[in-house]
């Protein structure tokens, strides 16, 4: 064991104050955040213009400031853009993050201040390694390095003093020297622009490293090892590196892709850790072995509400805070971050498991569900149907989505179709299609009732996809990157009929 990893790892794991800012005082921090927010918002544009000061109580702030949503925001970051000072937030923005825009075909770029990265994602990263030092006391995850897949740097395409990229090569660029020498490759080999440059890059540039933790959206970390396997000949991730303990996962659900992941994992010791980190912030990570859970980051310069998903997309919907959550029901999350995001809408739909300590899982977007016919399918029930699928029927799932069959006036059925990309395909997909939906009806009782005796839906329709399918339909559309994901269920059917011609 090296003297560095013994150092680091002693560092983290005497760090017990954070342990208690985020399992006792979460809502000492969230108002100490709140009023934090207040004080600075207090000295920009968009303060003034809605009264923002740090003597609001929460009941004041929530009335005088709308919820906002990239539309509402965009005036505000193009005056940034366009090189103004303190428009949402207190401090110069030099940084712009590139978004995905899963919510929108159109980019967004969001803003990124010192604080933000220094207060939100590095101090979040460390609590990371905190919370995972102290459930491996005895980790020598620090005796090797970290690839951490990330996106590159973009052209904002117009005459601007800020930079833009990815939120991963956004911290990259700014990273703290101790980072800098824990990762693995070169940094410009992590911020190539083309994917099918950069995936056999990392994979050539780390066969021979001291790989011990790998970090990045399950979909894309699969293809970097597979290269991997591909270059070494070898038939497990383990035989190339040996040392390799812990995988940082986000992004995208695991469960339909864990089979796999253990497929390639020799050594059943790898801990597959829940993140959730976005480009507008990090807000969680799994604290507990055998559960993933995610813990939420109270004290890492959000201050957070949340809207009942009913509401969500209604005019009249009112947000609540952190205190007033109940358990079992799904919120839309809005956020309020030191770089500017008032009141911001992001999009995710999550489920708390637990109110002491905040505890949550991610149960999908708010645009992505199906529910034409009363049937409020969400993506959490989709995974989860998905899963127990593969389990029972040996197959895995590399990517799916799925849409409505609109009820046909002639025949007067309707059904939910499905396009499923397998990297293990099951031996009867009849059969699998018949138990995907018995585990849709066991996950969600409104889809069971649709479904009850064919009175409303049909059985699902399935289409199986050819390996690569999903990647094609990406790069058609400039999407290729960590940061983009197939969205998983549309109420509409566009991007399935875009796949399904992709198939012909």
């Amino acid at each position: 064991m090296s003297l560095l990893n013994i150092t680091i790892r002693g560092y983290f794991s005497i760090r017990d104050e954070r342990l208690v800012a985020l399992y006792e005082n979460q809502l000492q921090t969230q108002a100490n955040w709140f009023y934090y927010m207040l004080k600075n918002g207090a000295k920009t544009a968009f303060g003034k213009e809605f009264g923002l000061d740090d003597k609001l109580r929460y009941e004041q702030f929530a009335e005088q400031v709308p919820i906002q949503d990239y539309t509402t925001l965009h005036p505000y970051i193009q005056r940034i853009i366009a090189g103004e000072r303190n428009v949402l937030w207190s401090t110069k923005i030099n940084w712009l993050a590139k978004s995905s825009g899963t919510t929108s075909a159109k980019s967004k770029f969001l803003p990124v201040s010192d604080e933000s990265m220094k207060l939100n994602n590095y101090l979040a990263a460390q609590d990371v390694l905190t919370f995972y030092c102290n459930l491996f006391p005895e980790t020598e995850l620090f005796t090797g390095k970290g690839i951490t897949l990330g996106g590159s740097r973009q052209a904002l395409g117009e005459k601007t003093a800020l930079q833009c990229g990815d939120i991963s090569a956004v911290l990259m660029e700014n990273m703290p020297v101790l980072g800098e020498m824990l990762k693995a490759p070169a940094k410009e080999i992590l911020l190539e622009p083309d994917w099918n440059k950069k995936l056999p890059l990392i994979a050539t540039h780390t066969a021979k490293e001291n790989i011990t933790s790998l970090s990045g959206v399950p979909s894309w970390m699969l293809l970097v090892m597979k290269e991997l396997l591909y270059i070494t000949g070898k038939q497990y991730v383990h035989e190339v590196w040996p040392n390799l303990e812990l995988y940082m996962h986000g992004g995208v659900a695991f469960a339909p892709y864990k089979e796999e992941y253990k497929q390639l994992f020799a050594k059943g010791d790898v801990f597959f850790m829940n993140m959730y980190n976005a480009s507008e912030g990090f807000f969680g990570f799994q604290d507990q072995h055998h559960s993933d859970d995610l813990l939420l980051l109270t004290d890492h310069a959000v201050f957070y509400e949340f809207i009942e998903l009913a509401e969500s997309n209604s005019d009249n919907k009112k947000a609540i805070p952190l205190s007033d959550v109940e358990l079992g029901k799904n919120y839309a999350v809005v956020i309020t971050t030191a770089a500017g995001l008032w009141r911001y809408k992001i999009g995710d739909v999550i489920c708390f498991t637990s109110l002491n300590p905040y505890r949550f899982k991610i149960v999908g977007r708010t645009t992505q569900y199906i529910n034409v016919f009363g049937e409020e399918l969400i993506v959490d029930n989709a995974d989860k149907a998905l899963a127990a699928t593969c389990q029972a029927t040996q197959a895995i799932v590399a990517e799916y989505t799925a849409a409505p069959v609109y009820l046909n006036c002639e025949t007067k059925t309707a059904c939910h179709e499905w396009i499923i990309e397998f990297t293990k395909q099951p031996a009867n997909i009849d059969h699998f299609t018949e138990i995907l939906d018995q585990e849709l009806k066991k996950v969600n009782s409104d889809y069971e009732a649709k479904r009850s005796s064919n009175l409303m839906l049909q059985s699902p329709c399935l289409h199986v996809a050819p390996q690569g399918t999903f990647l094609k339909w990406l790069a058609l559309h400039n999407k290729l990157g960590g940061q983009y994901k197939v969205p998983r269920l549309q109420n509409e059917r566009q991007l399935l009929e875009e796949i399904l011609q992709l198939m012909d």
